[in-house]
């Protein structure tokens, strides 16, 4: 893929925004531990997901530069126990050519606010790989978001054991 011009645009997503979210999504499904998904969803689960989070009044929102996405993110429910009502986790996922240019860090802000104004409280981050990836972690801490611990070797991906770092931020 190669990078289009400068021009970003944040927008909530669309039904027809999800074969590219699903192509950005399998890139770290196949080569990442940042997800502990082993099959990538086809574009039809990932359009049943998108509703899944809009319809609970949760936001799902993607980045374009001239009119190709760039990335996604949004908050989903945390757990579904009605206790956890007022908890969401968020997700943000960037093209390869997009990462490393501050576009993880506007998306993720465009989704606490959201979350906010959809009357959460608490935000959780469940960070795939653990500390193999440092940018993600870093990403959460720039905006807000402490570690609060860490699962040990609870998912096994690419025939390793791997960690979770879980991180919290109130909104």
């Amino acid at each position: 893929m190669s990078e289009p011009s400068t021009t970003t645009t944040l927008r909530p997503a669309t039904p027809a925004d999800a074969p590219a979210i699903a192509a950005i999504y399998a890139i770290h499904v196949l080569g990442s531990s940042a997800t502990f998904e082993i099959d990538p969803p086809s574009p039809a689960e990932m359009a049943q997901r998108i509703a899944a989070v809009q319809d609970l009044g949760l936001p799902w929102w993607v980045a374009e530069r001239e009119g190709c996405l760039a990335g996604y993110a949004y908050a989903g429910s945390y757990w579904p126990r009605p206790a956890y009502r007022h908890t969401c986790e968020d997700s943000v996922y960037l093209a390869p050519w997009a990462m490393g240019r501050g576009l993880g860090g506007t998306l993720l802000a465009r989704i606490i606010d959201e979350a906010r104004a959809a009357g959460r409280t608490q935000m959780i981050a469940v960070i795939g790989g653990g500390n193999e990836n440092p940018a993600s972690i870093a990403l959460h801490e720039r905006l807000g978001f402490r570690q609060v611990g860490t699962f040990e070797r609870v998912g096994c991906k690419f025939g390793r054991w791997l960690d979770t770092v879980l991180m919290q931020r109130a909104l």
